[in-house]
């Protein structure tokens, strides 16, 4: 899995950019919490599909951040939690342990 740090609010604007050309997961993970690392652990045991690109937010260190995902993205706070942006907006999001990379694949190419 190639992931992309998440550590700034401007990159918020770059995802929704990105996003119009390709689909952009964000995914928020605890690094305290065991459901966090199982559903990391699977994503990365799996191929991600060529045409999405992946951002990865540790929530612990950027709780502000995370926060501010949120408000833009006009989802309810969770985690784990995996949001899909396409077109600068969340199409899909997803927690616990109904993160797989199947969906997240089946929901990109809709």
């Amino acid at each position: 899995m190639n992931w992309t740090s998440l550590t700034d609010e401007q990159q918020l604007e770059t995802i929704k950019e990105e996003s119009k050309s390709q689909p952009v997961v964000i995914f928020k993970h605890s690094t305290r919490c065991s459901i966090s690392s199982m559903a990391k652990n699977r994503l990365d045991r799996e191929d991600a599909p060529g045409d999405v690109k992946f951002y990865y937010l540790d929530l612990i260190a950027y709780r502000a951040l995370s926060n501010k995902i949120a408000e833009v993205f006009q989802v309810h706070h969770e985690s784990p939690q995996v949001l899909l942006i396409k077109n600068g907006e969340c199409t899909y999001d997803e927690s616990h342990n109904g993160i797989s990379m199947a969906e997240i694949e089946e929901q990109a190419a809709v």
